[in-house]
């Protein structure tokens, strides 16, 4: 696995299956006074915008989509286990796409992991504060 490989889970950051384990919808849906958007709104920009690059970098797409709605809103539970597949499926591509990937996609991928990165560490933050923390492998809470 290389760096950037890693960056999508595993080496370089918890990785975000821990971080989804056992997420219930009541815990992704509940809001958090002072907290803009719920832990479900953080994973749905995750996804989105991960779709929307993992498109570019494989050349699905030449350029950004327009009217992407990057903070969409996740409606009901079967929504919420649609965008967890998603989430998994788009980790899937970017760790595959990063494995030899063309100058274009390199790029793209790094972008991606730094924006994602901010992003599982909420997702990380959000879980502790709704009392139900990610555990690692070994079943210690990740901090």
């Amino acid at each position: 696995m290389n760096l950037l490989q890693g960056a999508f889970g595993g080496t370089s950051f918890p990785d975000p299956e821990q971080l989804l384990a056992d997420l219930s919808w009541a815990q992704a849906s509940r809001t958090l006074p002072g907290v803009p958007y719920t832990l479900a709104g953080v994973l749905a920009h995750l996804a989105v915008t991960a779709r929307a690059s993992l498109d570019l970098a494989a050349g699905r797409a030449a350029a950004w989509p327009e009217a992407l709605d990057v903070w969409p809103e996740v409606s009901d539970e079967s929504a919420f286990v649609t965008l967890l597949a998603e989430l998994r499926l788009g980790l899937t591509e970017a760790r595959a796409l990063a494995d030899a990937p063309s100058e274009r996609a390199r790029d793209i991928l790094t972008d991606l992991a730094a924006h994602s990165a901010y992003h599982w560490g909420q997702v990380a933050l959000l879980r502790r504060v709704l009392g139900a923390p990610p555990h690692s492998e070994n079943g210690g809470a990740i901090p």
